[in-house]
């Protein structure tokens, strides 16, 4: 049976080629990469967007400006969906401030790693990492299981999170703010016990 870490190591060896054959203008190499990565890709920039902008126009955008660089993409500096992201971020961003809307909420969003930014010689142990961080989340109260998700996960913005909770917007990032910090600060001192043990 393999392994998560196998599995992961060949999906990033397919998507390196599938970029290094659309760098020499492979369309059917290409087709099969948008295949590959659209959910992750919408996701990324859905994350940074309102629900009124429109979603498809920039990824299609940002997918014509992976198209054109894919031939500069080095597997070396960065995992394939890590550069990717990267560009369709840059699509994003560069999409609000051209119709002069406020960017100033998207440092805070841009500076939450990405999983997948892992590079393929990434020793961090996902499986061992992932019942610690799930019990860390379990022991928030209910409110702010539900707040991290949200912005975290479904990608919604500081301000319908402060017109869903009836909140300021400083309040919503204070809270987000804190919630992380308690919940990276429970992970590490149950991570603590785990690593000594198994020295």
């Amino acid at each position: 049976m393999r392994s998560a870490s196998a599995d992961r190591k060949s999906y990033v060896a397919h998507l390196s080629a599938l970029l290094a054959r659309a760098g020499r203008n492979d369309e059917q190499a290409f087709a099969e990469l948008h295949a590959a990565t659209l959910v992750k890709m919408r996701k990324t920039v859905r994350a940074l967007l309102p629900s009124s902008a429109d979603l498809d126009d920039i990824l299609q955008d940002g997918y014509v400006k992976i198209w054109r660089h894919a031939a500069s993409f080095d597997p070396a500096r960065a995992s394939p969906i890590t550069w990717m992201c990267t560009i369709m971020r840059n699509t994003a961003i560069d999409s609000l401030r051209a119709t002069g809307m406020p960017t100033s909420e998207l440092d805070e969003a841009l500076s939450v790693a990405d999983p997948a930014a892992a590079h393929t010689d990434d020793e961090f142990d996902y499986a061992q990492a992932e019942p610690i961080a799930r019990e860390a989340l379990k022991r928030l109260p209910e409110e702010r299981r539900r707040l991290l998700a949200l912005a975290y996960l479904e990608g919604e913005s500081r301000t319908r999170l402060s017109e869903r909770f009836g909140v300021p917007v400083g309040t919503i990032k204070t809270w987000l703010h804190r919630s992380l910090i308690t919940v990276r600060k429970d992970c590490l001192g149950q991570a603590s016990p785990v690593t000594a043990a198994a020295a």
